[in-house]
């Protein structure tokens, strides 16, 4: 570790200073970005792209979760719901991986789910309003218990996607939980999110550590740029009209994933 912190690298510094500022102006971005700039920028192998950049959410995410934990937006019991199926799906993904030796030779794979996600990413930012106009009225009416069980299901399904690809947590879990918890604040919501990437992120950060995708040096020079950026991003948010900012973040998000998936 100590080796680590000599081998910070100004290109990686800027790097995640850039996706930090985009973080802290959008909410989300992290992995939607900081995966795919890795791999196509910087030619770094896609799985540990992956685990790389989820020990690096983790650390972000805890800061955020700070941030709404102070604000009184989290709402805990939701985050357990989550936290209580996205665990154990998280083992299980980091299980297979092992397994079928895919952080070592599944490059390609992993490449091609990661441009999914970004795609899928894309879509929820541009028709997130539409989707939930759509499709709210028929969760309208579910009866508590029911919305528990499909947010245990909405973490397991988080689990999988995030291992595998390091993306998902930010756009599409909130997406979900705008679904599931109509009546929440869009701050709780959030919040909430926030404070569930952080035990997924972790798990599944560690799991990749474990199987050997984490660059330490790399992760230690992106949190060096990308912690002021989220800051300063998070000052400068509100002189950028919301909607500017997720058509952008959405069309790059969909140039990058058509250009991992074809």
């Amino acid at each position: 570790m100590l080796s680590a912190l000599t081998g910070v690298d100004p290109y990686y510094v800027l790097s995640g200073f850039l996706v930090g500022f985009l973080v802290g102006q959008t909410g989300v971005g992290g992995g939607s970005l900081m995966t795919p700039l890795l791999v196509l920028l910087f030619n770094i192998n896609p799985a540990t792209a992956v685990g790389t950049d989820l020990l690096y959410a983790a650390v972000t995410k805890t800061l955020g979760t700070l941030v709404h934990g102070l604000n009184q937006t989290v709402e805990w019991r939701v985050v357990l719901r989550l936290a209580s199926g996205s665990t154990p799906a998280t083992l299980l993904t980091l299980l297979a991986l092992s397994h079928t030796g895919l952080a070592d030779h599944g490059g390609g794979v992993i490449a091609t789910i990661l441009g999914i996600m970004l795609l899928l990413t894309a879509v929820s930012l541009v028709f997130r309003r539409q989707f939930l106009t759509l499709v709210g009225p028929y969760l309208e009416g579910i009866r508590p218990s029911r919305t528990a069980t499909l947010t245990v299901a909405l973490g397991a399904a988080l689990g999988c996607l995030v291992t595998l690809s390091s993306v998902g947590a930010g756009a599409l879990g909130v997406t979900a939980l705008l679904l599931l918890y109509p009546r929440l604040p869009i701050a709780v919501i959030v919040g909430s999110d926030i404070a569930h990437a952080v035990p997924l992120t972790l798990v599944a950060g560690l799991g990749h550590w474990w199987l050997g995708s984490v660059n330490w040096p790399l992760l230690i020079s992106l949190l060096c740029g990308s912690l002021p950026g989220i800051v300063l991003g998070s000052h400068t948010a509100a002189r950028v009209p919301d909607l500017v900012l997720r058509m952008v973040l959405a069309a790059v998000l969909t140039v990058v994933g058509a250009r991992l998936v074809f």
